[in-house]
């Protein structure tokens, strides 16, 4: 039988969430603040994370892993960086001359080689089951350390593809607030000039009255956790944090460095906004990886521009060192190319990562392959990588939450964190 929740009539599940979604901010479903009262009540240390997620599988061999020489490298060439033995793919000359500020993990290794499986492990460290939703690394550090910034959503995610798993079976209001399009921020966040305040007040107020019979009659987690949300968010409209959300307050030299032309660059430039006023967790999408056909030149050098901006940004504004950053795909491509179109199919065998920030131990490399087919070297598996990126946070990853079902589960599953980066 289905759940009570999902029969909820005319109004429904869906449909309640987007209506309060949208009286709060104007966007469409998401997940919501953490309670202030939790928060207060967590270990919060100072460590944030900005993860950039390369969606499509990015090609290891084209970036981070390059073998050159070879008939697997094609007519991609290596370049150096500014540590020596280190070397990138040429469509990374900006992040050669940051390759003190990051790790490459060339020895990731994965149990998944389709897109959507792909994406869910490296986002929750578990692979996917049917019988429940995992939580993403945002997530679980909302539940163990909470904001920052109590005025400001601490777990943010910037362009999310649409399996994005959000909270899992964690409470919502633990889970990210999406964000389509850096460049609009957080729209519809302020109240409307043409209403005063007394108005604006009342509208609310109207709103709650019209669905507080629904929320009496449909007592679940999910409801109550956006009566929590609507609070914070009527709370944060008013606030003076809202310009976290605003980069066209940056100079125009900032906005070039990071690519004002480039959707992922202007999401890394407000990953820095957000970092610098207190947001604990926030991703960055940057989805076109799948390249089947064609070489990822463009989508390479995008990356190595906003990458090697972010970094710089952080350094020089003292953030670095409380700033975790990482770069990861759910996995790489064939070492075998394809000599008519230049492009590679999936490949999750081997495929690389990097890390930097935060108080991670920085220019060096992890692992390695064999000419880009399967880890020659020190293999590292997403869970441990997840239980890295925990335990640099801070985050209790070997704590045990239990489900609604019973089930045990942690930060990372069964994950080692990476020998020589902590």
């Amino acid at each position: 039988m289905s759940h009570p929740f999902n029969q909820a009539g005319q109004l429904g599940r869906r449909g309640f969430m987007s209506r309060v979604a949208k009286t709060a901010f104007g966007v469409g479903v998401g997940a919501p603040f953490i309670n202030p009262a939790l928060a207060n009540m967590l270990p919060n240390t100072d460590k944030k994370l900005i993860f950039l997620y390369m969606a499509g599988g990015m090609s290891h061999l084209d970036t981070f892993d390059p073998h050159p020489g070879t008939e697997e490298a094609g007519p991609v060439k290596a370049i150096n960086t500014n540590i020596d033995g280190i070397q990138l793919s040429e469509f990374f000359p900006k992040t050669a001359q940051q390759m003190d500020k990051l790790t490459v993990i060339r020895s990731m290794y994965s149990t998944q080689g389709a897109h959507g499986q792909g994406n869910y492990l490296m986002h929750t460290g578990y692979e996917p089951r049917s019988s429940i939703v995992h939580p993403t690394l945002g997530s679980w550090s909302m539940l163990h350390q909470g904001r920052i910034n109590p005025a400001l959503p601490g777990n943010i995610v910037i362009a999310p593809g649409s399996d994005y798993a959000y909270a899992g079976f964690l409470p919502p209001e633990l889970g990210a607030v999406p964000i389509g399009d850096a460049a609009k921020g957080l729209q519809f966040s302020k109240r409307p000039g043409w209403v005063n305040e007394k108005q604006y007040h009342d509208q609310l107020d109207l709103a709650n009255t019209f669905d507080r019979q629904f929320r009496e009659k449909y007592k679940q987690r999910s409801v109550t956790a956006y009566e929590k949300f609507y609070a914070d968010a009527v709370t944060l409209m008013e606030s003076e944090d809202l310009t976290a959300f605003d980069i066209h307050k940056e100079s125009k030299e900032t906005k070039a460095m990071y690519g004002e032309k480039s959707k992922f660059g202007r999401g890394c430039l407000l990953a820095r906004r957000l970092i610098e006023h207190g947001v604990r967790c926030v991703e960055v999408t940057k989805g076109g990886w799948d390249s089947h056909n064609e070489m990822p030149e463009e989508n390479a050098r995008d990356l190595d521009r906003a990458l090697a901006a972010l970094m710089q940004d952080l350094s020089d504004r003292g953030l670095l060192d409380s700033t975790i950053v990482v770069v990861a795909t759910e996995f790489g491509r064939n070492p075998e190319l394809k000599p008519e179109s230049m492009g590679r199919d999936h490949w999750a065998k081997a495929f690389s990562t990097m890390i930097g920030g935060g108080g991670i131990k920085t220019g060096q490399v992890i692992g390695a392959t064999d000419r880009g087919h399967e880890v020659a070297a020190d293999k590292v598996l997403i869970p441990d990588l997840h239980a890295t990126i925990g335990t640099a946070m801070g985050m209790p990853i070997k704590k045990v939450i239990m489900s609604d079902s019973g089930r045990p589960f942690n930060v990372g599953y069964k994950g080692t964190p990476i020998k020589g980066l902590i």
